[in-house]
């Protein structure tokens, strides 16, 4: 009986079962990639807005603090979209008819809210709390990028679940004193620029701001303040640097006082004094999940 199927057919299944399996890994490998590219994530994408509102221009260029519009980041789980009048404070005395902030006038002229396009969404299931996280060490630019240099907002990191759980598992390496949250500028520190820390035992205070932090060596030569709450006896930002030979005058660092020269001694810190749940703490799912 003749053979319905020749010799190489052998070959010609063998290699077939094997292009079958490298197209499902490289198809699979694609779809890993897209659902991280910025086609999904929308990360670097400028938005249209109702007004080409600058970041960079409020922020670096005037000096606005965060909280001046985003009024409730430090007490509610929103940073929150600022109403019209916040705008209106100033634009009813300067650029008073300038065409681009029409819809601004508009908004206060009908009591319509300006429709902005969120930039930072999460999905509708997952819930982020601002307020935990601002006082518990994580400054504005550890999420939002260098917004002080924005002149139109966008989302620098993805704010996908892997991006979070990578900070916390490890959330030392975010962490700042309390004070520095609004600053753009921070920069970890090292054995150039160390930080100096202690912790004052307040009952009447939020636990993070027990850490009193200073960025200049406590020993006479006038620390400048890092944190909100500041105890003697280094608290007066008028003190004065020590005259005379410096080696004879200076005054003993306090034992309450750790020098930092990197981010991970720092981090770990606070760490431990900011009360911060470990990852094995946080095991259920409803911590971010609704």
């Amino acid at each position: 009986m003749a053979q319905i199927f020749d010799r190489s057919s052998n070959a010609l299944a063998r290699m077939s079962l094997v292009l079958s399996g490298l197209i499902i890994i490289a198809l699979g490998v694609t779809l890993d990639q897209l659902q991280r590219s910025p086609w999904v994530t929308r990360q670097g994408q400028r938005p249209d807005q109702p007004v080409p509102f600058s970041h960079k221009h409020h922020v670096q260029g005037l000096g606005l603090q965060c909280q001046y519009c985003h009024t409730t980041v430090e007490k509610s789980s929103y940073a929150g979209i600022p109403p019209t009048k916040t705008c209106i404070n100033c634009h009813a005395q300067i650029w008073t008819n300038a065409q681009l902030l029409e819809p601004v006038r508009h908004s206060w002229a009908t009591g319509e809210s300006i429709k902005w396009t969120k930039v930072h969404d999460l999905p509708d299931f997952a819930y982020f709390n601002h307020s935990i996280h601002v006082n518990k060490g994580i400054g504005c630019a550890s999420c939002h990028g260098r917004v002080d240099q924005m002149p139109l907002m966008y989302m620098q990191n993805t704010l996908q679940m892997e991006w979070c759980l990578d900070c916390h598992r490890n959330p030392a390496k975010n962490l700042r004193p309390t004070s520095q949250i609004y600053n753009m500028a921070w920069e970890a520190p090292n054995e150039d620029r160390p930080v100096w820390c202690s912790v004052n035992d307040k009952a009447d205070v939020p636990t993070a701001q027990q850490v009193d932090c200073v960025t200049k060596d406590p020993t006479g030569a006038g620390p400048q303040m890092a944190a909100l709450q500041a105890g003697p006896p280094y608290s007066s930002p008028e003190a004065k640097a020590p005259t005379g030979d410096v080696k004879s005058s200076m005054v003993p660092v306090p034992a309450n006082y750790q020098k930092f020269t990197s981010q991970d001694q720092l981090g770990h810190f606070l760490l431990q004094h900011y009360k911060i749940r470990t990852p094995q703490e946080l095991t259920s799912c409803e911590v971010c999940h609704r």
